[in-house]
């Protein structure tokens, strides 16, 4: 598609890669983007090979598969052990670690885990077996959120009794709150999830330069709109501005989506949530109301075995972007796609699947 070519241009990129160098920034500069598709992107472009040796790109808390700590997937594991119960979820989770087994060990022994490529996906299955109870695994961000919120609301109107959903949804304004404000974490500018503030607006990302006098751009996806959110960062720290820039017009608006927010504030309230690398952060996450408690199967009893993280894997550290991918001393070796030990490894959207498949040289080393 043209468009795609437009965004994709290789002249394009090269031309504002120039204005980057013109710029010649003289301090150490450190950008972070929050958001796994942004960093797929990264990776898959090899946008950092364009840069300045001294302008770093860092992978931040942006893939919601690699935030989803270890004791929600043992849970989810656990639900599966009860007879009559479906556990249904998104693709990408079903190989990330637990604490002892995934989702797909799970169901190779006898759980019945199915893949599906949407919450109303599940929803409809759910109506089509009665005698199931079909625990959906609310995973992601805002932009999975609000439509995991509009699939619940459907369940609760039409009365479907045999749906729930166990949410580890969590919301990205007070995991950026804690990011910046935890110990050993250097960042200079953060590239904005695209996707997110199409929902929440771009405004809820205003206390940022507020309190941390960080620039912030919301970005786009394409190799383009990435290289020009990465020269509004330098321009801003050049110029000792902090202020949230929106590169994004084309999708992303100052107030949001009006109607996503509505129905993601009837069906959930805001809860501290358990991350991968940050532990439990404060209303950083969405609990079902509890007028709709009957479609939560976090009420559902059921023994969970204790969390634990594999030995030796950093990919908390790679979340908080102090450690690139390759300095964790199980990369391409104990640890891969093909046998990942931590949840980085596992979606495309994480870092140390985005290095490993897009970026052969630092994978070598």
């Amino acid at each position: 598609m043209k468009v795609f070519d437009d965004f994709r241009s290789a002249d394009v990129v090269k031309r504002v890669a120039e204005k980057i160098a013109r710029l010649d920034l003289k301090q150490p500069v450190r950008l972070m983007e929050v958001c796994g598709g942004h960093t797929a992107a990264i990776y898959r472009f090899a946008l950092p090979d364009l840069l300045p040796a001294n302008v770093k790109l860092l992978s931040g808390p942006g893939c919601p598969v690699c935030v989803t700590a270890n004791d929600f997937v043992d849970r989810a594991i656990a639900l599966s052990e009860i007879s009559g119960i479906t556990i249904a979820t998104f693709g990408d989770l079903i190989r990330v670690p637990g604490s002892t087994r995934s989702l797909a060990d799970a169901r190779a022994q006898g759980g019945d885990i199915r893949v599906f490529y949407s919450s109303a996906d599940a929803l409809d299955w759910a109506r089509q077996n009665s005698e199931r109870i079909v625990v959906f695994l609310g995973i992601g961000f805002e932009t999975t959120a609000c439509t995991v919120a509009a699939t619940l609301a459907e369940a609760v109107r039409t009365n479907v009794r045999n749906f729930r959903v166990l949410s580890s949804l969590k919301t990205m304004p007070e995991a950026l709150r804690a990011l910046l404000g935890a110990p050993g974490v250097q960042v200079d500018g953060l590239i904005l999830p695209g996707h997110v503030c199409a929902v929440t607006g771009s405004n809820e990302f205003d206390f940022i330069p507020r309190e941390f006098h960080i620039p912030c751009a919301v970005s786009g996806f394409e190799p383009s709109d990435l290289m020009e959110s990465i020269l509004i960062l330098c321009r801003q720290i050049k110029d000792g501005e902090a202020k949230v820039e929106n590169q994004y017009r084309r999708v992303v608006h100052w107030e949001g989506n009006a109607r996503a927010k509505a129905v993601m504030a009837e069906m959930f309230e805001p809860a501290d949530m358990l991350w991968r690398g940050f532990g439990r952060i404060p209303q950083s996450g969405l609990a079902i109301r509890t007028q709709f408690s009957d479609w939560n199967a976090a009420n559902i009893s059921v023994d969970v075995e204790p969390m634990r993280e594999y030995p030796g894997c950093r990919c908390g550290d790679v979340l908080r972007g102090i450690l690139h991918p390759t300095e964790c001393p199980l990369f391409g070796k104990a640890c891969s796609p093909e046998n990942p030990r931590g949840a980085c490894m596992v979606s495309t959207e994480g870092a140390c699947a985005a290095v490993y498949h897009f970026s052969p040289v630092q994978r070598e080393r």
